[in-house]
């Protein structure tokens, strides 16, 4: 709708005049209706996009937290196994000095020793890198942020439910932002096919008009007109045809995107329950090694003292059960990353705001 008010007075004749006017687009084909669905579909989109966007920032963070604690974890680890090394160089140094082991044996304890420093300062520089990354995703200057070590932390692994709920498609945002886009999309087939039908309009006006302003508004003086206008397109040389034959081929390639982003979730969510079940299982044979490789290095150990093994098979030993206690360690923060981020392909607790979104 729209309107005007003109006043105005013809100084040379004396004449006055005032008018009103209105005019009105009635919506007969349903053009706006669908012109305002099909904005709305798009705005709702943007939304889930933003959601969508907002969970994957809050599973780098749980995820690079997961592997910051486990870098800990590491550290703590090498620095109890760099006082076993020590120990062990010493032992090897004193039967040296004594004639009863090689220089060779206290060259391999030195050798072990400063490898596993130089794996402790490539710990810390991850661990760095990874509170680094910590702080950019929670808005923070790296130099500024900082992560304090936990003196003990016992992993813990999110619980995550057995099967794939039925609620996943209202549950993912990237899903609802997809259905969104295919709402958006067939909203605007309606729009271009409209355009074969004519515009319709209705225009009404009301005003006085007088020789002088003192009789203006006396009943003699009144004048109104009423008119109703229609436009079509005659020819257009099959532009309409081609917009809507572009609609729907935009129509065809959102739902075909819809039904492969929900495909990609189910893949997804199925990939991450099976990586938890296996990961699981893992952890307890990797427990189950890291027991044996440490009995075997005290008893290597051992034998060693005793003379009846090359101190080779010690600095064996020991790197077998080093690496096979990190390898423990790196399971459970696998399992904890495979946990978040299948609770962030279930949706992480997003869910379709029904109020607003009319689902």
């Amino acid at each position: 709708r729209s309107g005007t008010r003109n006043s105005e007075r013809d100084a040379a004749t004396g004449s006055a005049n005032v008018s009103l006017g209105a005019s009105w687009t009635p919506d007969v084909w349903g053009r706006l209706r669908l012109a305002v669905g099909s904005a709305q579909a798009q705005a709702q989109a943007s939304e889930a996009d933003l959601a969508a966007a907002r969970l994957s920032a809050q599973g780098l963070v749980a995820s690079n937290y997961f592997s910051l604690r486990e870098a800990d974890a590491e550290l703590a680890l090498v620095a109890e196994t760099l006082t076993g090394y020590e120990r062990s160089l010493a032992i090897t140094q004193n039967r040296y000095q004594a004639g009863i082991s090689a220089q060779s044996d206290v060259s391999q304890a030195q050798t072990l020793l400063a490898n596993t420093r130089a794996d402790r300062v490539a710990l810390q520089r991850s661990r760095d890198a990874l509170e680094h990354a910590i702080a950019v995703l929670v808005g923070a200057a790296p130099a500024n942020f900082s992560v304090p070590v936990l003196a003990t932390w016992t992993p813990v692994v999110p619980s995550v439910p057995l099967g794939v709920p039925s609620t996943l498609l209202q549950r993912r945002p990237d899903i609802a932002a997809a259905e969104r886009s295919v709402a958006a999309a067939n909203a605007q087939i309606g729009i271009q096919r409209s355009a074969y039908f004519p515009s319709l309009g209705l225009s009404a006006s009301l005003g006085r008009s007088s020789s002088g302003v003192s009789d203006l508004f006396s009943a003699s003086n009144l004048l109104w007109s009423f008119g109703l206008s229609a436009t079509q397109v005659l020819f257009d040389a099959g532009a309409i045809a081609a917009r809507i034959d572009a609609a729907r081929a935009s129509y065809d390639a959102s739902v075909a995107s819809y039904r492969q982003t929900v495909l990609s979730a189910f893949q997804s969510v199925e990939d991450q329950l099976t990586a938890t079940a296996s990961l699981a299982q893992q952890e307890l044979l990797r427990r189950e090694a890291s027991a044996a490789a440490d009995r075997t290095e005290q008893q290597i150990l051992n034998r060693y003292r005793a003379g009846q093994v090359s101190y080779t098979e010690v600095v064996t030993a020991q790197a077998t059960a080093l690496n096979a206690r990190r390898t423990v360690l790196q399971v459970l923060v696998s399992r904890q990353n495979a946990a978040v981020t299948l609770i962030q392909g279930l949706g992480g607790g997003w869910s379709v705001p029904v109020d607003r979104w009319g689902g």
